[in-house]
């Protein structure tokens, strides 16, 4: 037995003030954001195992996969991500000869981002995979929960933007 003393469990500060709590566990933006990390993360083992490349470069890679063109700004906005998370993953990527920069022949110093050849041959290979993950993911939902998740989710998504602050 340790003679160590016990730590002793602070009381929230709304019972000295009366006022309400908030418990993290049980917020909603915070349940939604926790399930998302832990989605992206567990798939990210995928593409990080078999690839060496991290969430933002698969975002990243996965964008351009899906649209073919983009600016940094258009996967930015795609993509949620901050510029320099974007910025960051880009060189990454191109560092690797994954991706690469086409000068926009319209604006000079706009530059579209094109998978290479390689790129594209890696996009390719983890496509099933991650179609397999999230078809994994819904299976664990009846059709009807599925459904019902589809339109929860746009509902919460009209419901953020209407709060949306730029």
């Amino acid at each position: 037995m340790s003679d160590e003393p016990v730590p002793s469990i602070p009381r929230p500060a709304n019972q000295e003030t009366g006022g309400p709590v908030l418990q993290l566990s049980r917020f909603l933006p915070y349940q939604l954001n926790h399930l998302a990390e832990a989605v992206s993360h567990s798939f990210s083992k995928i593409y990080a195992d078999q690839y060496g490349i991290g969430i933002p470069e698969w975002r990243v890679l996965a964008t351009l996969g899906e649209y073919r063109a983009m600016t940094a700004r258009d996967i930015g906005q795609a993509t949620s991500m901050h510029k320099t998370k974007v910025s960051r993953a880009v060189a990454a990527l191109e560092k690797r000869g994954l991706i690469v920069r086409i000068k926009n022949p319209d604006d000079q110093r706009e530059q579209m981002l094109e998978l290479s050849a390689k790129g594209s041959t890696m996009y390719e290979d983890i496509v099933p995979q991650a179609l397999a993950y999230s078809a994994e993911l819904q299976a664990s939902l009846s059709a009807e929960q599925q459904a019902l998740l589809d339109e929860i989710f746009t509902r919460l998504h009209k419901a953020a933007c209407r709060h949306h602050v730029d």
